[in-house]
């Protein structure tokens, strides 16, 4: 008892960063994913209650972290997250991908619900999950995913494509299901080439705000410098949709080369919240990786 007491107030601790609004985001975000990293009851219990904040972008990076910890325990908060259509639709979109992630069959039916919803960011990620749960026995063929994310489509079977064209081919054609070419757009990211990377950048000029969101996200796990330009470009572009806009800044924090950190300064003072919000984590996610804190895990991992 003494032991569940003690690791409560440990997880309390940290929950308290994460919830304390007068706290820098960046901080409050470093909370977040240590509860993830944590795991169990107590940190769903506290990345839960973030769904209170007014920031768009902590609730939707709240549900993208009960969606990776696939604990069962997170899916009546995610439901409910789902359900609530004072939230915005970047939450609601997340909370319908963590519940595709956990993956149990209990979810389908609430899925299957808002496959119509009026939020085009909500019903087609819903419909690529309920097409997720229908398809989701593993190919032992297909390449293997190096980020150990658990992602709205698996790969496609190695057998099905011959090269990097042929998967691009799949993954830029609108008329292709979408549920289809996020297959082929998880299997060039597996590959982790060059070639790879700049062909998925492609559809960062192509298809719905969901589905170049999702490009982005790639993106920024490839963490590939030829990419920076894309990304760059679309972060620049205050016409585009405020979350591929968010995801690209992401992404170019991931890949924290010196002209990412330009282009993500320029756009702390963003009009839209949750762009500037994603510099402003964006920054510190740059700041982390080029610091000799970093540098020093990496090469203890590579010994």
């Amino acid at each position: 008892m003494q032991k569940i007491r003690e690791d409560y107030k440990k997880i309390e601790n940290i929950g308290d960063v994460l919830l304390n609004t007068s706290n820098p985001l960046k901080k409050r975000f470093r909370a977040l994913f240590t509860l993830k990293n944590i795991g169990g009851p107590y940190a769903i219990e506290f990345i839960s209650k973030g769904f209170s904040d007014s920031s768009a972008l902590l609730k939707h990076e709240c549900a993208y972290c009960l969606g990776q910890m696939k604990d069962p325990l997170a899916i009546p908060k995610l439901i409910s997250v789902l359900e609530d259509l004072h939230q915005e639709p970047i939450v609601r979109h997340e909370a319908a991908e963590a519940l595709a992630a956990i993956g149990d069959q209990i979810c389908l039916p609430i899925l299957n619900k808002y496959i119509h919803d009026s939020s085009k960011e909500v019903s087609q990620t819903c419909e690529i999950a309920v097409q997720k749960f229908s398809n989701s026995i593993p190919s032992n063929n297909a390449p293997q995913n190096p980020y150990k994310s658990e992602d709205p489509a698996p790969p496609l079977p190695a057998n099905s494509y011959k090269s990097i064209e042929d998967l691009e081919n799949i993954f830029l054609d609108s008329s292709v299901p979408l549920y289809q070419r996020y297959q082929a757009l998880f299997t060039l990211r597996n590959l982790g080439t060059k070639e790879a990377a700049i062909a998925i950048a492609k559809g960062l000029e192509c298809g719905s705000p969901l589905f170049r969101h999702e490009v982005a996200f790639v993106l920024g796990q490839m963490q590939n410098a030829a990419t920076v330009e894309q990304l760059t470009k679309v972060l620049q572009n205050v016409e585009e949709h405020e979350m591929v806009r968010h995801e690209c800044a992401e992404a170019l924090g991931a890949i924290a080369t010196e002209k990412c950190m330009e282009a993500l300064i320029t756009y702390l003072v963003d009009d839209k919240r949750v762009v500037r919000e994603s510099c402003e984590v964006a920054v510190d996610m740059c700041e982390y990786e080029n610091s000799v804190e970093f540098q020093y895990a990496n090469a203890l991992l590579e010994t």
